[in-house]
């Protein structure tokens, strides 16, 4: 028992690791269980609103604002992802090189790039936020009440890229914890603000939906804070430095060429999503669309943790390469396969056996409750693939082979997802249903191409 107390304390301190050179099953887990506890805190965000502003008398907009927004959002996502995942090669890399201080200024381009244009689309975000939630299915009442959740969280979306991206930079280090702990930090105050702010408290006065808006993105800035002074004061291998910021076209091009094609694949997969999301609108109605949201953010509170657990995968890919060891990034690769297999089976007889009363916990509503019960279903019976498709995908991303993973989702998801949703949903007449049938069937296909490619090993000779 001491032993394993020993190994999770190691986990969570974030002392520098050689992670070429420790046993791999040893590499995997020092880097999965914080990467999984810093993506379990992502999906919380969501999670604390959705609860609180389901309770609240318009409910049904509500659910629908915070789905439909977050679907909105993660167009952002995807470009701060896209943009992490070039981070995270870069400095996954030189770190395995043993060149920390290039690995520094790669990630210091990396924010420079990332923060111009992240700030350009929040600005239209934040313009046009009742528009936004009309073009995604929202009835135009619905829109006037959410617009201004809509308009904080688009505005916001600078704090959500450097979320993401200063964690992808300590992911490549391998310092994961400090990840892990930023994440934390975000979520207390977000737990803490959300029911002040949404219910009123004192002499705060009850703001609503809006409250849920000011909560999350004053939890996620303290967040970024913590993330800021480990990278600008207190890093260890990866310490930025004020004249790294100047611009570096030489490295810019390098990261372009890794972050470009990571963005689209991530912009390709997050447009799936918001189809499909405006599909069960149309085809159903705000219960229908309030219940795929409820049943979508419980999916994502278990999958993101698994998409922690693949992150292992793409730093020790990156550090392997770094130090030219090619069997054991592709050992590492199956090793974490391994063990998220184990845990999204676990995760799909905990949806079985017990959905009806995790989506209780967040509506009363009975047809939302149904819709969202039925929605978790049917998507979980693709939970296995799922796991084993996103351990690939990282491995392709950590090696920064972008195009791979890109090219996979694009036929993935534009060419088979959404022409099947459409075609189960509308001309066979199943509604919701068909929308959330295609989802398990594109991803099973989706992870079966990607092993396929993976095995083919091209990946191995990529440089960054």
């Amino acid at each position: 028992m001491t032993r394993y107390i020993d190994f999770l304390k190691k986990a969570f301190s974030g002392e520098e690791v050689d992670y070429t050179k420790i046993t791999i099953r040893s590499a995997v887990l020092l880097l999965a269980i914080p990467m999984m506890l810093e993506m379990a805190m992502e999906s919380v965000f969501a999670l604390v609103d959705l609860y609180f502003v389901g309770h609240l008398k318009e409910s049904g907009y509500a659910i629908q604002t915070v789905g439909l927004t977050e679907s909105v959002l993660s167009v952002m996502y995807s470009i701060a992802i896209g943009m992490s995942m070039a981070a995270t090669a870069l400095v996954a890399r030189r770190i395995g090189e043993k060149n920390p201080e290039q690995a520094s200024r790669s990630a210091a381009q990396v924010l420079l790039v990332s923060f111009i244009v992240t700030f350009i689309l929040s600005l239209l975000g934040v313009v046009y936020a009742e528009e936004i939630l009309i073009l995604m299915g929202s009835k135009p009442e619905a829109a006037a009440y959410g617009k201004e959740f809509t308009r904080i969280m688009m505005g916001s979306s600078v704090i959500i890229m450097l979320l993401f991206l200063i964690n992808g930079i300590f992911r490549g280090a391998g310092n994961a914890a400090i990840a892990m702990k930023s994440l934390w930090i975000a979520n207390i105050v977000n737990i803490i603000l959300c029911p002040v702010l949404i219910r009123g408290f004192g002499p705060v006065p009850a703001m609503g939906l809006t409250g849920a808006a000011l909560a999350t993105t004053i939890g996620r800035s303290i967040g970024v804070i913590y993330q800021l002074y480990h990278l600008l004061v207190a890093g260890n291998q990866i310490r930025i430095a004020l004249p790294y910021f100047k611009p570096d076209f030489s490295q810019i091009k390098s990261i372009v060429k890794i972050a470009t094609p990571g963005i689209f694949q991530f912009v390709i997969a997050s447009c799936s999503w918001i189809f499909l999301a405006q599909l069960v609108a149309t085809t159903g109605h705000e219960n229908a669309s309030a219940g795929y949201q409820t049943a979508l953010r419980l999916m994502m509170f278990f999958m993101l943790p698994a998409w922690g657990l693949s992150n292992a995968a793409a730093t020790l890919v990156g550090q392997n390469m770094g130090a030219n060891e090619m069997l054991r990034a592709e050992q590492s690769v199956m090793k974490t396969v391994k063990y998220n297999v184990i845990f999204m089976l676990v995760v799909s007889l905990i949806f079985f056996l017990l959905g009806d009363f995790l989506v209780g916990f967040f509506t009363q509503e009975p047809e939302i409750k149904n819709f969202a019960k039925n929605a978790l279903h049917i998507m979980s019976v693709g939970f296995v693939f799922y796991g084993i498709g996103m351990v690939l995908i990282n491995a392709f991303n950590g090696a920064g082979d972008t195009w791979t993973p890109t090219w996979v989702n694009f036929f993935g998801f534009w060419l088979f997802q959404i022409p099947l949703a459409y075609f189960l949903s509308k001309h066979l007449g199943m509604g919701p249903k068909g929308v959330f049938i295609s989802i398990p069937v594109a991803e099973t296909l989706i992870t079966i191409v990607a092993f396929i490619l993976f095995k083919r090993g091209k990946w191995k000779m990529v440089k960054v």
